[in-house]
């Protein structure tokens, strides 16, 4: 007989023209992984913010049952006492903060006010242990790697005596081997009777791990799989998430390829803190009119380093090397600069610097080149309006109005808003970093036949990317990145994912 933990009955929730979540029935049991999929915007992250209580019993219709006994959370404190804990895309560490002043706050070992600094240490190695990361207690947040910050927020849940673990993307921005570790541990809690939610775009993540996968779209729920019984491939879990079949991942696109636009020399950048440490060194890569060229490695491997700094030098120090367009040196030494000459970046943080989500869809896509839609200083509100209806229709951006905050956009179309500001400022050469993390394959498709109409007008693009697949998908000519150098250059249908994890692993020297 099945032993159900959490019930969640025709859940429904509105927010002002939309109905987000419509009748859902969702169920987990004990020590099961139940994996939660859809496509952007369906309605996943909503309904894990109603069950956790960051939108509160009140605010939604339906009903919630954990271990039995009906629950009307007010706030996310009143779920995790009862051992339901969520993990968040963007970690909830504090950089400068120790592991065991993580771990437990809000949660201090204490009494009578006092933090018991021996147990607190004690508890924590303990913790550390149960989640295989073994670094010093007192190591500071900020000097460890996204990969061990995962494992650092799941031990702070088991601290809380987690019965319940829900991970919204938890391998979104970790390499390969991250994303085995943690899977892993997905596999020892459940062997210690922790259930966990998995919401995950990887498919083949969910595939491995998952007891039951659970698909929505359009805010309901399409079918419960259960991996034992049933037969489960990509292809009918994407068919599920997008209501239809996807015959092909990438779009065909007719490669019209031209003269060299764009080319970077004998660059070098160095770590903003640790001043003896070279994050581009010796760099030199071009791309043709028309090509789109990918960027591979792992992460750490200095690709993002070597973007910022070209556009504009936005990281780094100590920064050398030459930039030319069309044969001409260009000065691309602040960002105004480098947009002034025609380049753009689309940053892999999308909500931290790609964005302003307190802002409106329009200030959002306007915001690169504002001269675009003013006059002396004072901005045109008719022409902007235009302007972002006009990008609004050309990428499919789905909203309620441009009108709209971009924080209450989903992930995929919050990407599409970060593509049309830089579209609007109407660069020569696009420098692409992760422009998929984190959205579901059918918005994949369409940022690919973005990119592609893109190319298809003469521009350069540059796409960093951690995706292999992708790489190998879209990209005309690829090059690999190892500790700050390029270590391989390829023509990507000479290419294969076994060629580029060689490169990747192996350093050699890149040749033309």
């Amino acid at each position: 007989m099945s032993d159900v933990i959490l019930e969640m009955r025709n859940i429904t929730k509105t927010f002002p023209g939309v109905k987000a979540l419509d009748n859902v029935n969702f169920s987990v049991e004990r020590g099961e992984i139940h994996a939660l999929v859809g496509e952007n915007g369906a309605g996943k992250s909503t309904l894990m913010k109603v069950l956790s209580g960051v939108y509160p019993y009140g605010s939604y219709e339906g009903e919630i049952y954990f271990e039995g006994q009906e629950c009307k959370f007010h706030d996310i404190s009143q779920s995790e006492e009862i051992g339901l804990v969520i993990i968040h895309q963007e970690l909830a560490l504090i950089p400068y903060l120790s592991i065991t002043e993580n771990l437990f706050l809000g949660n201090e070992q204490a009494k009578n006010g006092i933090i018991n600094w021996n147990e607190s240490v004690s508890r924590t190695k303990e913790l550390l242990e149960k989640v295989g990361l073994y670094e010093p207690p007192n190591t500071l947040i900020t000097n460890m790697g996204v990969g061990k910050q995962q494992l650092v927020e799941i031990a702070k849940a088991l601290a809380k005596k987690v019965k319940l673990l829900i991970l919204d993307e938890p391998t979104a921005s970790l390499n390969e081997t991250d994303s085995e570790k943690l899977l892993e541990l997905l596999l020892q809690l459940k062997s210690q009777g922790i259930a966990s939610i998995l919401i995950s775009h990887k498919l083949s993540e969910v595939s491995k791990v998952a007891d039951a996968i659970t698909i929505l779209r359009d805010g309901a729920t399409i079918e419960t799989l259960d991996t034992h019984k049933d037969v489960i491939t990509e292809d009918r879990i994407i068919r599920g998430m997008v209501g239809r079949d996807m015959t092909h991942r990438f779009p065909p696109r007719e490669s019209n390829i031209g003269e060299v636009i764009f080319e970077v020399k004998d660059w070098n950048a160095y770590h903003p803190l640790h001043e003896h440490r070279k994050v581009s060194d010796n760099v030199n890569i071009h791309v043709r009119k028309g090509e789109v060229v990918g960027i591979a490695g792992l992460m750490g491997a200095g690709r993002t380093e070597l973007a910022m700094s070209i556009f504009g030098r936005a990281y780094g120090s100590r920064i050398s090397g030459k930039v030319y367009k069309y044969g001409k040196e260009i000065d691309v030494s602040t960002i105004n600069k480098a947009i002034t000459n025609g380049i753009a970046y689309a940053t892999e943080d999308r909500k931290s610097y790609g964005l302003i989500l307190i802002e409106e869809i329009k200030d959002n896509i306007t915001l690169a080149n504002l001269e675009a839609v003013s006059s002396t200083g004072i901005i045109n509100e008719p022409k902007e309006l235009t302007v972002t209806r006009e990008y609004r229709d050309k990428l499919n951006i789905k909203c309620s109005s441009i009108l709209q905050l971009a924080l209450n956009l989903s992930g995929g179309n919050q990407q599409k808003v970060v593509l049309s500001k830089w579209l609007f400022a109407n660069p020569d050469i696009l420098i692409l970093d992760e422009p998929t993390r984190g959205i579901d394959v059918g918005a994949k498709y369409e940022i690919y036949t973005i990119i592609n109409r893109l190319a298809s007008e003469g521009k350069g693009i540059i796409m960093i990317s951690s995706e292999l697949p992708e790489i190998l998908g879209v990209c005309d000519r690829i090059y690999v990145m190892r500790d700050g150098k390029i270590v391989g250059e390829m023509p990507a249908k000479e290419a294969s994912q076994e060629i580029v994890m060689k490169h990747i692993m192996f350093e050699q020297e890149a040749t033309e």
